[in-house]
């Protein structure tokens, strides 16, 4: 039997704000069955791309990505909100609704050349992939494909990630 992974995804009515419908995505990583059909599903994908680093970002993106990396013996970069790392960092912006965001990752998170997986958990309107992606060319990584587990296809996310190899487990 198949599992459906659309069966352990949870909607919250107006979370963040009124009129949004919140995919919550906890349900199915809190099921051991559903999470590792989840990352199974995943590595499928990414294992013929052979990354050498998946790149993920706070906080769902760090449990997915891990969970990922393990699977296919590759490293886990950490995409984190600015001021969270220790050292030098490399940082990327990205529109928001109302203002702006940024991420960061260490200087040295992506040797030139390394083949990377760019991980979310969400693909909504693409900024936030965009600016994982821009992260890892930046450092001279290459991507070789972009990873999510639901993607909220009326939001046209994807028309931001022309050119990279996309793929999403679920689409609304």
């Amino acid at each position: 039997m198949t599992l459906d992974l659309r069966d352990r995804i949870r909607d919250v009515p107006d979370f963040p704000t009124e009129g949004v419908v919140f995919k919550d995505l906890m349900p199915l990583i809190a099921d051991p069955e559903y999470f590792a059909e989840t990352i199974r599903r995943l590595s499928e994908w990414a294992r013929p791309r052979a990354p050498a680093l998946i790149l993920g970002a706070e906080a769902r993106g760090f449990i997915f990505g891990a969970a990922l990396a393990y699977a296919l013996g590759a490293g886990f970069v950490a995409a984190r909100k600015p001021g969270k790392l220790p050292r030098e960092t490399v940082e990327a912006f990205y529109a928001l609704e109302y203002g702006s965001d940024s991420l960061q990752v260490h200087r040295d998170a992506v040797p030139a050349g390394s083949r990377v997986i760019v991980l979310d958990d969400v693909l909504a309107t693409g900024g936030t992939a965009k600016a994982k992606v821009e992260l890892v060319e930046g450092l001279g990584g290459v991507v070789v494909g972009i990873v999510f587990v639901l993607e909220l296809t009326f939001l046209h996310g994807r028309d931001r990630l022309e050119g990279y190899d996309v793929h999403s487990l679920i689409t609304y």
